[in-house]
């Protein structure tokens, strides 16, 4: 590799180009910024190739398999059914590079220059970009670091082989026949009904007392009780403990409660987190204060402890999405163009993609009252639903949280069919301070689903007309 003499200046860089990075890139060209965007992969990050839109696209087709099999409910049998997997993968791949191609085509449109190599911090104000045949150094006056994260790895348990990381599980050519997945979060719960759905004998072992920590219990129950009905075994506060592969198969030993049990399957799937990419670029020789879990410290603005370095994603606090790294790019993005914006971290919905699916924004009602918020609540289940009934998605319910005295929304908790779609109006509603008036007071259509949403908010107001006053 040959190391270049000279040093380009350029105005902004953004290192990583994913759903933050190539966010943060095209709303700083929009702003008048002249924009340079560095990665070592592909545009559009994990998530657009290795995660959100390739998992989306197997969770699609398992549902859309598992309702060609069991559609005997509303009279309808559809003979044979099979998975052509090679298919499966090939529609999922359409998809990916479809996206990925707009991706290029709105770098090229914004005028964005695109560098593919890994970026290293050797000043403030200056980086280094290898790629293989050479390296460059670039000389900056504000960056965006967006560098993201990557599966975390047991010991016990190295990815390679018959051990997978959640990228390893969306790239088999083949269904499994089993699977272990270690891990009960998002990710694993995710993938292990998907495959569970496409006919994989899935074991999964959570180290907790439920799986999705984070979620209320009532929640988290729907999603078990589908899982078992699904015929996935689940074991909680459960310890992995070690491993022993062969050719053929892994089995895992394990631990509940003392006790020592093992599980053969022909994959293992850790999903125990993921880490943020922020150990091998600089950071801390050019001041960038990070934490013990090696997240970057950033103010309200997304500003690190270097004033003009800015951070996002999942390389700072809170949920590793998507959209909280877009959202927080566009924050960045403002704020370097001199436009005065902070982030409210109470308008980030949180989703899980699971069967049922779940959406939550805004407070709990334990962390409102906790906040010293006198609130009220509203919940309405799915099962009262007409249109819920029409779709034969029946489990789960809606919660909406206000203040008492004001009607203020304050959160809302979906768990129940397009949980992610229906979540968009209630943050609309945190976002703008609307009241429970408001909502009772638009008219939603009818039979639909955001109907419970209504019901839900009515119930609050003490007056929902398809439940009984409690």
């Amino acid at each position: 590799m040959v190391v270049g003499s000279f040093t380009t200046e350029i105005d902004v860089v953004v290192i990583g180009a994913g759903p933050g990075g190539y966010v943060a890139a095209i709303r700083l060209a929009q702003l008048g910024k002249k924009v340079t965007l560095v990665d070592k992969a592909q545009l559009g990050g994990v998530c657009l190739n290795r995660g959100c839109i390739p998992s989306k696209a197997l969770i699609q087709a398992s549902h859309r398999y598992e309702h060609a099999r069991h559609g005997q409910t509303m009279g309808i049998t559809a003979g044979d059914v099979s998975v052509d997997f090679g298919k499966v993968q090939a529609w999922k791949q359409a998809i990916v590079t479809k996206q990925t191609g707009g991706i290029d085509m709105l770098m090229k449109g914004n005028g964005i220059e695109v560098i593919q190599g890994e970026a290293f911090f050797n000043e403030p104000h200056v980086v280094t970009v290898s790629t293989e045949e050479q390296a460059t150094r670039y000389r900056f006056q504000q960056g965006i670091i967006a560098t993201g994260s990557r599966p975390i790895q047991i010991p016990a348990f190295p990815f390679g082989g018959r051990i997978l990381s959640s990228d390893g599980a969306l790239a088999l050519t083949d269904i499994p026949q089993s699977m272990v997945v270690i891990g009960g979060g998002y990710i694993g719960i995710e993938l292990g009904q998907t495959f569970a759905r496409f006919g994989t004998q899935v074991t999964l072992l959570e180290g907790g007392e439920t799986i999705l920590p984070g979620f209320e219990r009532p929640i988290t129950q729907l999603v078990t009780r589908k899982m078992k009905e699904t015929g996935i075994t689940l074991y909680t506060e459960a310890k992995a403990v070690s491993q022993h592969t062969t050719n053929e198969e892994v089995t895992v030993t394990f631990l509940v409660g003392g006790e020592e049990k093992t599980v053969t399957a022909q994959y293992v799937l850790v999903t125990v987190g993921r880490t943020p990419n922020t150990d091998d670029i600089g950071l801390d020789a050019i001041g960038v204060q990070r934490n013990a879990r090696g997240l970057v410290t950033i103010d309200e603005r997304c500003r690190t402890t270097v004033p003009h370095l800015y951070a996002i994603g999942d390389i700072v606090e809170g949920a590793a999405l998507a959209h909280k790294a877009s959202y927080e790019a566009k924050v960045a993005a403002e704020n370097i163009a001199g436009v005065d914006r902070v982030l409210d971290a109470s308008v980030i919905p949180a989703v899980v993609f699971s069967d049922p699916e779940i959406a939550t924004v805004g407070y709990s009602e334990a962390q409102a009252t906790f906040k010293g918020y006198e609130v009220v609540t509203g919940r309405f289940s799915f099962g009262a639903n007409g249109r819920a009934q029409a779709l034969d998605a029946t489990q789960g319910f809606v919660k909406v949280i206000a203040e008492k005295s004001s009607g203020v929304v304050l959160g809302a908790q979906v768990v129940g069919p397009v949980a992610s779609e229906l979540i968009a109006s209630l943050t609309l509603a945190i976002e703008m301070s609307a009241t429970l008036e408001d909502i009772a007071l638009t008219i939603h259509a009818h039979p639909t689903l955001s109907e419970v949403i209504l019901e839900a908010v009515e119930g609050a107001l003490g007056h929902s007309v398809h439940q009984l006053a409690r």
